[in-house]
C-alpha cells in the first residue's frame, strides 16, 4: 500500500506543477474571473456545497472507517480538516450575497480535486502512516506549530472573505478594490489565508501527503491571484497599482 500511495502523492504533485504553469495562461473561470467556456452557469451556493462537501464527507467515512479513529494525533489533524471544510462546504454559501454563477466546469474539477484530496490527507492519516507515527504527538512540536499557523490562516481567509462580501450594499453590481486586513499587502488576502492553513496543516500532519495538499493549493491560488491583481489593473489602474500590492505573499509575491 505504501508503495502505491508514494507513486499516487508523486502523480498529485506532477499534476499541480502541470495546473500550476496552465493557469498562468488560463484564467480559472470564476468569481470576478467568470467564463462561460467552463460550462454552464450554475447558482454560486449551489456550486460551492457540490465543489466542497465531497472532501468532508469522504474524510468523515475514512475517519470512521479507521482503526485510528480515537487516537488523538489523527483526531486533531482530522478535526483541524473538517473544521475548515465545514465552513467551506456548509456555512460560506450561506453566507454569500448576491446571484452569481460559477460554471459547471470548474464545480466538477473541485469535485475530482477534492475526492483525490481527501485520499490524500484522510488516507496518510488513517491507514498509510506506519503503526504508531502520531503517538505522543502532541508531546512534539509539529502540532502546536502547524495548529497556530493553521488557525492563523484560517482567521486570515475568513476576515478577508468577510471584507469581500460587504463590499457592495444590496442591488449593486459594480467591482470596488478590497481594503483592510490583510489586503493593505496583498491583493487576494483570502486566498494568502488559505495557503497559510495548508501550509500549518503539511506541518501539523508531518507528511508528504500534506506537503503535497500546500503546494496544489499554491498551485491553484497563486496564478489565480496574479490574474486577479492584472484584472484590477486593468479596470481600476492607478488607483490599484499605486497601493504597492503584492499577489499573494506579502512582501513576496
Amino acid at each position: 500500500m505504501r508503495e502505491t500511495f508514494d507513486i499516487f502523492l508523486i502523480v498529485m504533485a506532477v499534476t499541480a506543477l502541470a495546473v500550476f504553469i496552465a493557469l498562468h495562461f488560463l484564467e480559472a473561470g470564476y468569481g470576478y474571473l467568470f467564463n462561460r467556456r467552463y460550462g454552464p452557469p450554475v447558482p454560486n451556493k449551489v456550486g460551492w456545497v457540490l465543489m466542497e462537501s465531497p472532501v468532508f464527507i469522504l474524510m468523515c467515512v475514512l475517519w470512521a472507517a479507521s482503526d485510528r479513529m480515537w487516537e488523538a494525533g489523527p483526531l486533531a489533524l482530522f478535526l483541524l480538516f473538517e473544521a475548515h471544510y465545514f465552513q467551506r462546504s456548509f456555512i460560506f454559501p450561506l453566507l454569500m450575497r448576491g446571484n452569481s454563477k460559477m460554471p459547471l466546469g470548474i464545480v466538477l474539477m473541485g469535485m475530482l480535486f477534492n475526492t483525490l484530496n481527501a485520499l490524500m490527507q484522510g488516507g496518510w492519516i488513517f491507514y498509510v502512516s506506519p503503526a504508531g507515527y502520531y503517538d505522543d504527538w502532541f508531546s512534539r512540536p509539529y502540532i502546536w506549530i502547524g495548529g497556530i499557523v493553521f488557525l492563523a490562516g484560517m482567521a486570515i481567509n475568513l476576515h478577508s472573505d468577510y471584507i469581500i462580501r460587504h463590499l457592495r450594499k444590496p442591488g449593486d453590481t459594480r467591482h470596488y478594490i478590497p481594503r483592510g486586513g490583510l489586503f493593505r499587502y496583498v491583493t487576494s488576502a483570502n486566498y494568502f489565508g488559505e495557503l497559510l492553513e495548508w501550509v500549518g496543516f503539511a506541518i501539523a500532519s508531518w507528511s508528504w501527503a500534506g506537503a503535497v495538499f500546500a503546494w496544489w493549493t499554491f498551485a491553484n491560488l497563486a496564478p489565480r491571484a496574479a490574474s486577479l491583481r492584472r484584472r484590477y489593473t486593468e479596470e481600476f489602474g492607478e488607483e490599484f497599482t499605486r497601493l504597492g500590492r503584492k499577489r499573494i505573499i506579502p512582501f513576496i509575491y
